[in-house]
């Protein structure tokens, strides 16, 4: 799945170029007298890539096991976590522009999602047909 990897850099990107074009003509006044101020002392308007609470991302945030259950699992979470993400933004912005780049990115984390569970499915059958269970079946249920 290197090629939904690659999407998700270029969803990055364009959500930086939206930051980038919202924040870019901002006046000193809209700055000093916005939560935005904080973030311009110590970025300017560069896109600087953080959480809304301001957390920054890192790489430490990709969780992987190299257990392929586990780490498809993540994926899906992580597709639904950016998809919350684009509703909660589509609840607070009212430009046309940014909604229809948002309504896009957001279609394509639903995709993503059916993909990944799509591939769970296909893997626990394979698991199953080797007899190497997707599940611990010391735990009974």
């Amino acid at each position: 799945m290197d090629d939904a990897g690659t999407e998700e850099l270029g969803h990055l990107e364009m959500i930086g170029a939206i930051v980038h074009q919202l924040t870019r003509n901002l006046k000193d006044s809209q700055i000093e007298n916005s939560n935005f101020a904080p973030y311009f002392v110590d970025h300017t308007a560069g896109v600087y890539p953080t959480a809304a609470s301001g957390f920054p991302w890192s790489a430490a945030s990709i969780a992987v096991k190299g257990d392929p259950i586990a780490d498809l699992t993540e994926d899906l979470a992580a597709e639904q976590k950016a998809r919350v993400t684009y509703d909660n933004i589509l609840r607070l912005s009212d430009d046309p522009d940014v909604n229809n780049v948002i309504k896009f990115l957001r279609e394509r984390e639903i995709v993503h999602f059916q993909r990944f569970g799509e591939a769970i499915q296909l893997l626990r059958e394979k698991l199953n047909q080797k007899n190497v269970y997707y599940m611990n079946p010391a735990i009974d249920i």
